[in-house]
């Protein structure tokens, strides 16, 4: 398959003007309180239209309509526990860190159990930044690969430098500014390809409806109660738990609240994009049911090649370039880019914030002067975003991306969220405690994590759980412990 020359430019254009957008901030006078966080002067909605463009990543874009034409809209269900969190992360999360005034979110982990557990924290979080980024550039260059036959690797390094570019030479500005641009190109683009499905159906839109209905891809997947499927409940805890780490503990989210003017503009922004997030997954849900439907009443449509259920989350990129208009396509594969690359350049920004405020000054130098933090900051985005992209070329020719990106979050993440809820639920926790509580979670994950990857099905000791529970059974031992055993220590004394 074969872009035109029309969607080539359409493409292109888009992608240069994003770049150049963004570098345009490099020429604004900055200190590095406006790289980190805009200087605390930016509009809410621009904020909220951020935050939402990081929930959703070229994954979502290509994942979520692959998993509805697969089987139903189970998945949505991840979405429904986004108001809880939304509104604890409004009500608690936002005024502590607006209250601290720290640009470093794991900083409030050492004012709890010491030095220890801010580098433990933020070592995981720029560890999980790296893999994340990787995955997401590996993954946004499959279907690019399939679709034109462009070069892997060639995709993920022209994405990883365009990115590297603006996010290095504008900031946090650029960052929040390109992320608001491309939240709406996303949004638009989405819309447009649902509107041309359902529209071009023989029988008219009605038709989705009916051949979705018949075929059961409306539900919310099964209510019963068993741990080692992807049940309602299982996704459910899953992602409010999942939630709770993005709104509670996340640099990137940190990083927003702080860069709204007022209390009341960042709990705006943060309602804003978490519950945008909602109706944007409906859209893809629904976008991977059309598909169904559209391929259902022509089958003739798509190649045997594309006709396998493994072959779901080919499906979308197919009609991206088969079924729209011409410079439709074009704006599509943009909108593919701009889910990837907004992602990216969050993690860009906000590793280099780490980077400095937890590493640099807390152990190399405190006192840095100005000039030297911007330094420190542009080097750091430079040297996370090559690793970055070694990472994602790495990731070429592993079995599945996907996987391989679950497991190494699980891991890297799911005891921060544990330590964050002993310090902030928890009253006069020991940092021994805390520490042994880490690390028994950090077993319980790897454990939950590993095992069926290196043990056979039927084997002992393989973890039969869901694999979605990890971050839930590593965090509740991770604050059970700390807290049971801080609990018994206090009584003694």
């Amino acid at each position: 398959m074969d872009l035109s020359l029309i969607d080539l430019v359409v493409f292109l254009s888009y992608m240069l003007a994003i770049i150049l957008f963004g570098a345009s901030f490099y020429f604004k006078k900055r200190s590095a309180n406006d790289y980190i966080t805009g200087g605390g002067r930016l509009p809410s909605w621009a904020i909220g239209m951020s935050i939402f463009a990081t929930f959703v990543s070229s994954i979502s874009f290509l994942a979520l309509p692959g998993s509805a034409y697969l089987s139903n809209w189970s998945g949505f269900v991840f979405s429904l526990s986004i108001p809880i969190a939304a509104i604890l992360a409004v009500k608690f999360f936002v005024p502590l860190y607006r209250g601290i005034k720290n640009p470093s979110a794991y900083y409030y982990l050492e004012t709890k159990f010491g030095a220890w557990a801010r580098t433990y924290a933020s070592i995981c979080y720029l560890l999980t930044q790296l893999a994340r980024m990787g995955a997401i550039m590996y993954l946004l260059a499959l279907p690019m690969n399939v679709m034109f036959g462009w070069s892997i690797p060639m995709i993920i390094v022209v994405t990883g430098v365009s990115v590297l570019i603006y996010s290095i030479m504008g900031g946090f500005e650029a960052v929040i500014w390109t992320d608001a641009i491309q939240g709406i190109v996303l949004i638009s683009g989405a819309l447009a390809c649902l509107l041309i499905i359902m529209f071009s159906m023989p029988e008219g839109p009605g038709q989705v409806f009916t051949i979705g209905a018949e075929h059961d891809k409306f539900s919310l997947g099964s209510l019963g109660f068993s741990l080692s499927e992807s049940t309602f409940w299982v996704i459910l805890i899953y992602g409010l738990f999942i939630n709770l780490q993005n709104f509670g503990v996340d640099q990137n989210y940190v990083q927003r609240y702080l860069s709204a003017k007022s209390d009341k503009e960042a709990v705006k922004s943060t309602l804003l994009g978490s519950l945008l997030y909602i109706p944007v997954s409906l859209l893809f849900f629904f976008i991977g049911t059309a598909l169904f439907a559209y391929y259902q009443a022509m089958p003739e449509l798509l190649p045997e090649a594309y006709s396998g259920m493994d072959q779901a989350d080919k499906v979308f990129p197919y009609f991206i370039v088969s079924g729209l208009p011409v410079g439709m396509t074009g704006l599509l594969i943009a909108s593919i880019f701009a889910a990837g690359m907004s992602t990216i350049s969050t993690s860009i920004n906000s590793s280099a914030t780490i980077i400095l405020t937890d590493h640099y000054k807390r152990y190399i130098s405190p006192d840095v002067s100005g000039k030297s933090e911007m330094r420190v900051l542009l080097f750091s985005s430079f040297i996370m975003g090559l690793l970055a992209i070694i990472v994602a070329i790495a990731f070429n020719g592993v079995e599945s991306a996907l996987d391989a990106w679950w497991a190494l979050s699980a891991i890297f993440s799911g005891g921060i969220l544990g330590l964050f809820l002993l310090g902030f639920i928890g009253k006069n926790i020991k940092q021994k405690y805390a520490a042994i509580g880490v690390a028994l979670g950090v077993l319980v994950i790897a454990w939950m994590s590993l095992s069926p990857v290196i043990l056979e099905e039927g084997m002992r000791f393989r973890s039969t759980f869901h694999a979605n529970l990890t971050i839930v059974f590593g965090t509740i031992v991770i604050f059970l412990v700390g807290f049971l055993f801080s609990a018994i220590a206090n009584r003694k004394n």
